[in-house]
């Protein structure tokens, strides 16, 4: 997930600056922040196609391509109305690398696009080039609480910034921002309630162990906690465990996040969970740190879950120790989709074979691929 960039980082660049083969740049955001700008000014959107880390951890490459690359899947069931095509297979795109000096350096480039390009006045509201600053969601979220109509509210900020063209937002991601901010507000003492009800809880047995983080005027960010009983099922059976955050979610749409194991008989045992309003790294990694120090920071020998990339950088920082895995369910689901012909092969030795064998192959070519 990119960031949000201020307009005053995307002023920088010349009007008539073009992108070249050799072009230097102090690191990968700054080259996405010029690269998205000239593609504003051409009309075209881009995004992050590839990136490859090294051994260490350490990105060492990364791709940036049109936002009309790849083909799209129209998912409408009524074939009289299919979707409108945004993918065009177009090869646009620029390559670039660390270097030794600490550069980014553009190594590769193509800027031929198979389809119209648009205006800079029209390109402004591709979803790359729109962004909230901190300031709009401040007042969006004061005359939410104020009542007012999304409409004046946006209108309210078009007005103070002199016209549509000033703004780097349509009403759309206004409206997303103040529905999110809603569903993650509390009720008057909820939150006061929670911790009320988790303190009488520590009282009666100070095993019990929890964790809030609250934004401020009472929204809840996110909390975590376990009970004595889930401590001491961890100490025993606590040497993998399955994390996953697509169980459900509650009024206030914050995802249920279990920690799972199974115990000598077979059956799920919880280690301890907690609710999250966001599932980005900063939010897993506070997670995850909170249940380590719960369960005297022992970490586990492995961790499975789905394929998640804040999570996988999360459970890096946090567990740089334990085999991080995927779930079987969620390679299998991949495996047709991700690899297509290979499976002719797959399931012919799986003929001549057996199953253990067709799974490994299939494992084997899905992170050959990952790594493509």
């Amino acid at each position: 997930m990119e960031k949000d960039i201020e307009v005053e980082e995307l002023e920088k660049f010349e009007e008539n600056d073009e992108p070249i083969i050799g072009m230097s740049f102090d690191s990968d955001v700054d080259l996405f922040i010029y690269f998205k700008e000239y593609g504003k000014r051409k009309g075209f959107p881009i995004l992050r196609r590839t990136s490859r880390k090294d051994s260490g951890g350490i990105l060492r490459n990364v791709t940036f391509a049109c936002g009309r690359s790849g083909e799209t899947r129209s998912k409408s069931v009524n074939i009289l109305k299919p979707q409108p095509n945004a993918k065009t297979g177009c090869n646009a795109r620029l390559g670039a690398g660390l270097g030794d000096d600490g550069k980014w350096t553009i190594r590769s480039l193509n800027l031929e696009h198979n389809h119209v390009l648009l205006t800079p006045t029209k390109s402004k509201y591709f979803r790359c080039n729109r962004s909230l600053n901190t300031y709009a969601k401040k007042r969006l979220d004061v005359n939410d609480r104020a009542g007012i109509r999304l409409c004046k509210n946006y209108q309210s900020l078009v007005i103070e910034a002199g016209g549509h063209e000033n703004v780097t937002f349509i009403e759309r991601d206004c409206r997303n921002h103040v529905q999110k901010e809603r569903r993650l507000r509390l009720g008057d003492g909820d939150a006061a309630a929670l911790q009320n009800y988790f303190m009488k809880m520590q009282v009666e047995d100070n095993r019990f162990y929890f964790s809030m983080q609250v934004y401020d005027e009472g929204r809840l960010k996110n909390v975590f906690w376990a009970e004595p009983r889930n401590r001491e099922a961890y100490k025993e059976f606590g040497d993998v465990v399955t994390f996953d955050t697509t169980y459900l979610t509650n009024k206030y749409d914050m995802s249920f996040a279990p920690f799972v194991g199974v115990n000598h008989h077979g059956h799920s045992i919880l280690f301890g969970c907690g609710l999250i309003s966001h599932e980005d790294i900063e939010t897993f990694t506070w997670l995850f740190r909170t249940w380590l120090s719960c369960m005297s920071n022992s970490a586990p020998n492995g961790i499975i879950t789905d394929q998640d990339r804040a999570m996988k950088v999360a459970i890096q920082n946090v567990f740089p120790n334990t085999r991080h895995r995927w779930c079987l369910w969620h390679i299998m689901k991949k495996v047709p989709e991700k690899l297509g012909g290979y499976l002719v092969m797959c399931y012919w030795i799986g003929i001549e074979g057996d199953a253990a064998n067709l799974l490994f192959l299939n494992c084997v070519l899905l992170e050959w691929w990952m790594d493509k």
